[in-house]
């Protein structure tokens, strides 16, 4: 039955240009480019929420090309990439660029302190802020084609620990709620791709990691957060010389092992809150609302909050700047091949209220489409999905692959319907990430895994 359900991976491609069929995957020798655009939202592009700009947010991307075929990675300091946006961005590559749509991948950092659209509330501004923004990606894009030249391309892998499992069940309640399980599943895997010239000049760097980006969520401030603390890091490191793109990892239950701050400011809001007879005990308002910046507690909060990025990416900066010195096995042609397809799960609705801890009620709702894709840089994996999976599920696709070098690179590509997507055992546990998913259990995660598995071509290396 639960085979049954688990749907047709029907291949449904998105275009007419979407075709299943694997593009060329012969060999050729490898030129690389990179480059990065500044999309750091102007003031009146700001909604009238944000204070200000804490600090500067990119689209950072990567094309290569064997003379055979090309394809690009994108990773944008944003929250998500909307469907609209990916669509748009994609095709227009395509048309003025001549990389296939399913040859690039636009990954989000899922930093939770850039405003979406970059606008004011309104239809015509929040359209022309996404115009502004779809500009800015293709000019990345543009520019890292542009400056393409023969390059070697390696892959490495080590450990960071700036991560931790999110699930506990409560000391005082003894129900499940949120906060740093150091017993529970949490892949430490940083894994690198290190691009260079022929001679070993290094040309960018594309690393991905499993955590969220949410240490900055409350300044109602612009900015990278971890992700782009880190790519800032790395860059400055190499005297900006070098492109570093953030690709999420598979997150979804995975927060900042120091997330402090945020419980402080937290119980601050509940009591603010209380003050005017709202309970938001078990609910979460957005942004810094219900926090008195006067207050110098807060203050202090919040200022350990711009302390800790700038930590973390250089804790998770100097993993990775390891990780590509030791890295020597380089390829200077290959393969180059992209594919995607929707796999479609079945859905619910939920009919309760409360963000954990509590049993979830739901009524059948319409099935849910995910969208998968497969990127094979030579004999490197890097499979996608376009919503927020939990850890548990990459580190399944990586112990299935056939390919040593697998990834998983999440909100990708789009955003699926479905919220977030627990592993098959999690949808035990009421924690908010799983009574506010969409989908019903026993269907995604072996869906998504064999999914993107079966996209992976046999071939012998």
């Amino acid at each position: 039955m639960r085979l049954r359900i688990i749907i047709a991976i029907t291949a449904l491609l998105l275009t007419a240009d979407l075709h299943a069929r694997a593009q060329s995957t012969g060999t050729g020798p490898f030129r690389v480019g990179a480059a990065k655009v500044d999309t750091t939202p102007t003031p009146d592009r700001l909604p009238k929420d944000y204070l200000g700009v804490l600090d500067h947010v990119y689209s950072r991307a990567i094309v290569i090309d064997n003379g055979r075929t090309s394809v690009a990675l994108v990773s944008l300091d944003a929250g998500a990439v909307p469907n609209g946006l990916w669509k748009n961005v994609s095709d227009r590559i395509q048309k003025n660029l001549g990389i296939s749509a399913v040859s690039v991948l636009i990954t989000a950092t899922h930093s939770h302190s850039v405003p979406l659209g970059f606008a004011r509330p309104g239809v015509e501004e929040n359209n022309r802020s996404l115009a502004v923004f779809e500009d800015q990606i293709v000019e990345s894009v543009k520019v890292a084609k542009e400056k393409l030249q023969p390059a070697q391309i390696s892959f490495g892998t080590g450990l960071s620990f700036i991560n931790v499992q999110r699930d506990i069940i409560d000391r005082a309640t003894h129900g499940w709620w949120e906060g740093a399980n150091y017993g529970g599943i949490s892949d430490k895997t940083v894994a690198v791709i290190k691009f260079e010239t022929l001679d070993g000049q290094p040309i960018a760097v594309y690393y991905n990691y499993a955590v969220h980006a949410v240490i900055t969520g409350t300044l109602d401030m612009v900015s990278g957060d971890i992700p782009g603390a880190t790519s800032r890091y790395l860059e400055g490191h190499f005297g900006d010389k070098v492109v570093a793109l953030w690709s999420e990892g598979a997150s979804g239950d995975q927060n900042p092992i120091y997330f402090q701050q945020t419980y402080d400011l937290r119980a601050i809001r509940i009591k603010e809150f209380a003050k005017r007879g709202i309970d938001i005990s078990n609910s979460m308002p957005p942004g810094g609302q219900g926090l008195d910046r006067n207050d110098p507690e807060v203050q202090r909060l919040m200022d350990e909050q711009k302390q800790m990025i700038g930590s973390m990416g250089q804790m998770l900066g100097e993993e990775v700047l390891r990780v590509m010195r030791e890295s020597k096995r380089s390829h200077a042609d290959g393969r180059l091949l992209g594919k995607i397809q929707t796999v479609k799960c079945p859905g619910r609705e939920r009919t309760g209220e409360g963000r954990g801890g509590i049993e979830g009620t739901y009524k059948d709702g319409p099935p849910i489409d995910i969208k998968l894709g497969l990127l094979m840089i030579d004999d490197i994996a890097i499979g996608t999905v376009d919503a927020e999976v939990y850890n548990t599920i990459a580190q399944r696709l990586k112990a299935e692959s056939p390919y040593t070098k697998t990834m998983m690179a999440t909100l990708t590509n789009g955003m699926a319907p479905s919220g977030y997507i627990p592993d098959d055992a999690s949808y035990g546990h009421y924690t908010f990430e799983v009574l506010s998913s969409r989908l019903k259990a026993g269907c995604a995660e072996t869906a998504i895994v064999d999914g993107i598995i079966q996209m992976m071509p046999r071939i012998e290396y």
